[in-house]
């Protein structure tokens, strides 16, 4: 089986890039609300400095639903690269038809 790889990277797109947004958004309200994965994320976006802005939450957003599309992407294109002769089905064994022996 394939799998569709433009719809698993909308799928990982959709959900890395609301993740993303709704920390950002609760960081918003609580200050101290994920400050490390915030911090992590500021290590890994450029332009991201997690200070609990606006635009902060719009750069963090945008990089996730990139990151979140190519991830997606090359993770669907491997798995059909390596699922490549697996589509087709197993041969049915016919089981061993012995004559039951009665007593």
């Amino acid at each position: 089986m394939k799998l569709n790889v433009k719809a698993l990277a909308a799928a990982a797109a959709v959900l890395w890039g609301a993740a993303v947004l709704l920390v950002c958004l609760i960081n918003l309200a609580y200050a101290e609300y994920g400050i490390g994965f915030l911090t992590v994320l500021k290590t890994i976006y450029p332009g991201f400095d997690a200070s609990g802005t606006i635009a902060d939450v719009a750069t963090g957003t945008l990089y996730a639903v990139v990151d979140g599309a190519v991830f997606g992407l090359v993770f669907g294109w491997l798995y059909n690269v390596f699922s490549v002769g697996r589509d087709k089905k197993a041969p049915v064994q016919k089981p061993d038809r012995q004559t039951p022996v009665e007593p």
